[in-house]
């Protein structure tokens, strides 16, 4: 099952959530400000994957992420047709 990560201030990230339930796409949700432990788990995929160094760069952090059951990770909402990746997040 694909992984959501976010955060219920992250405007696209709730906008995300509600275009996955409305498709009926499973997906497990990882709240990063809900828990230290969930926060860790973000911080270490972002310390050390490249594919957030763009977001890193711009000063965003790097959310909402998807982490597909292949271990891929990717920040592009585009496939959802929910807009584009959060300006602030």
């Amino acid at each position: 099952m694909m992984k959501l990560y976010g955060a219920p201030i992250c405007s696209t990230c709730r906008e995300v959530k509600q275009v996955l339930d409305e498709k009926g796409i499973p997906y497990e949700y990882v709240d990063i400000t809900e828990s230290t432990k969930n926060l860790r788990a973000f911080l270490a995929m972002r310390d050390t994957l490249p594919v957030y160094d763009e977001a890193k760069a711009e000063g965003r952090i790097g959310i909402p992420s998807f982490v597909w059951e292949d271990g891929s990770v990717t920040l592009d909402t585009g496939w959802l047709s929910a807009g584009g990746a959060c300006t602030d997040c």
